[in-house]
């Protein structure tokens, strides 16, 4: 077969998620025990009855979620629209943020950017902020890389308006009520990309310590909420960059130099021989990204960057172990030297059912569509996995589109009132979680009881896991 259109069969793309709380044979069986002490504890806090009690009729609950939708309608959705209609892919998002720190300024918010060393990375704190609970919001406002050049298809363009509607609506009700209370709220750029991994780095700089609670939203096409447990959308993610270097010389008589391009085909080919000694359920996704200058120049210097994957990070390990010693055998076998950088990675998340049921009742309360009756694989709030472990929170997805995400149709969906419902919906929804969050210590000690209590047993999963992913006893040859 061609190795050209081998390497297509082995870029595959991510299966759809199952609903199921982990996603191999080899995990159900580790997580036998953890999952039934889950399942106690879910039991032990009566989600369903926490949940009706809390949705019940509330004026001033009602009101707070109100100024919310008062705030997308009136404001927030126009600036939704131009964001979409001026996207900026990761790391170079300054419109974006000017008009986002610009309408947060105005209504009282204090902002520090740079964080983490990341140029449009930004933390606003409420200027009346007034002791705990601590109430994060997290904003995205990247667009897609696309072949026409930047484009909102996974409608992060409306996030960060949407997280502003939640945080003025709810600073405004703490102040004017004088309930205790902070709103904080975090400008995270580069969703779409490593590195670095803004979220991760951020986190790493400790600018997520103290919070309490953080909501989020993000595009979908149908209305759902993850099942509680440990996972994460799009599986765990190592992601690394191999770039080879070899010698030029002149293509006629290339023996001369050392062909940098073959090396890194070579390691293609590699991890194609390797499939079968790779457990199935793994995904390695790579493109190349520099292939030398011209055809008569024997290429000194190739780079390619990969997503390597597989549903629990106990296994990667060895997954990105196979792939970066088909770089080592491909530069060795080309003559060729390879450095392998290791620059970001995504993890399994902590979500919790009393978060993630409420959000899902308050969706379909303010109206929400193509409702999923069963939640979704279990997965943390953010896609990073490093947030989500330390801090409970929710990413509520109400519809906001007919298309897939990351396509044009999903970006055109942007403007019209399919989007403009979702966004709104997700505001309403955010508003009411952290009204409920502030105003109740019951329903914040539930939560914070789930949280610890599945963190704890996630420890224990991973410590099984390591147990049964055993590697093989490989004689020396005689």
């Amino acid at each position: 077969m061609n190795r050209f259109i081998r390497l297509a069969v082995l870029i595959a793309v991510c299966a759809p998620p199952t609903a199921r709380a982990q996603e191999t044979d080899t995990e159900r069986a580790a997580a036998r025990d953890v999952l039934k002490k889950m399942a106690a504890l879910e039991e032990s806090l009566d989600v369903p009855g926490m949940v009706a009690k809390l949705t019940a009729a509330s004026a001033e609950r009602d009101a707070v979620v109100a100024r919310a939708k008062e705030l997308m309608e009136k404001e927030l959705l126009g600036m939704a629209d131009d964001i979409a209609t001026h996207p900026e892919i990761g790391f170079q998002e300054t419109r974006s943020i000017g008009k986002l720190t610009d309408y947060l300024r105005q209504h009282n918010f204090s902002i520090e950017t740079g964080t983490a060393g990341l140029s449009t990375a930004f933390v606003a704190r409420y200027r009346g902020n007034n002791g705990r609970p601590n109430l994060g919001v997290i904003l995205e406002y990247d667009a897609l890389r696309g072949t026409k050049g930047a484009f909102h298809g996974d409608q992060h363009s409306a996030q960060g308006p949407a997280g502003i509607a939640v945080a003025v609506a709810m600073s405004e009700y703490l102040s004017r009520t004088r309930t205790p209370g902070s709103v904080t709220v975090f400008g995270t750029p580069g969703e779409e990309m490593m590195p670095p991994n803004a979220k991760t780095e951020m986190h790493l700089a400790h600018a997520f310590d103290g919070m309490d609670v953080i909501v989020r939203s993000h595009a979908s096409t149908v209305t759902s909420r993850p099942r509680y447990g440990f996972g994460t959308c799009c599986l765990n993610i190592d992601g690394v960059k191999y770039t080879f270097s070899g010698a030029p010389a002149h293509q006629m008589t290339s023996w001369n130099g050392r062909n940098a391009l073959e090396g890194v085909i070579h390691l293609f080919n590699n991890i194609d021989s390797v499939r079968s000694s790779i457990r199935p359920e793994a995904r390695i996704q790579g493109i190349i990204t520099e292939g030398g200058a011209a055809p008569n120049v024997t290429p000194d210097r190739t780079a390619a960057d990969f997503y390597i994957r597989y549903p629990d990070e106990v296994y990667l390990a060895q997954v990105t172990e196979f792939v970066d010693n088909a770089a080592k055998a491909a530069a060795l076998s080309t003559g060729t030297k390879v450095k392998i950088d290791h620059y970001g990675q995504n993890r399994d998340g902590i979500g919790t059912a009393t978060l993630g049921e409420l959000g899902f009742a308050y969706m379909k309360i303010f109206g929400a569509t193509n409702v999923q009756p069963e939640p979704g694989k279990p997965q943390g709030f953010e896609e990073t996995g490093s947030v989500s472990r330390d801090i409970p929170g929710i990413g509520i997805t109400a519809q906001s589109s007919t298309a897939p995400n990351h396509t044009y149709e999903m970006d055109a969906d942007n403007l019209k009132p399919i989007g403009h419902k979702g966004f709104t919906i997700d505001a309403q929804t955010m508003t009411a979680i952290l009204y409920d969050f502030a105003t109740h210590a019951d329903y914040r000690s539930a939560v914070k009881k789930e949280f610890d209590g599945i963190k704890a047993l996630f420890a224990e999963y991973q410590a099984a896991l390591k147990k049964v992913y055993e590697r093989p006893v490989v004689p020396d040859p005689k």
